[in-house]
């Protein structure tokens, strides 16, 4: 599992690097992603949309964030919360 969650975290960090930061909501993120909220996570066999992440995560998130790397970590944490990693 340490591997597909270094594998998920490298994706979402190169993903959102893009972003102008601070982010201060989801819509914030949605220039830096190459295919907007279809764009496509994979790792171990998963697969995630940035649309899913939205969603699943929404009430966990924080912002704004400073940095792609916050977010990240996040992201992370409700993934490992939810069971999905």
């Amino acid at each position: 599992m340490a591997d597909v969650e270094a594998e998920l975290r490298k994706e979402l960090l190169d993903a959102f690097s893009g972003a102008d930061y601070p982010v201060n909501n989801q819509m914030d993120l949605v220039p830096a992603l190459p295919n907007g909220p279809s764009t496509t996570f994979e790792a171990g066999g998963q697969s995630f949309t940035a649309m899913e992440l939205a969603t699943k995560l929404s009430s966990r998130a924080e912002f704004p964030y400073d940095d792609a790397e916050s977010l990240v970590d996040d992201v992370i944490a409700g993934l490992k919360d939810e069971g999905d990693l």
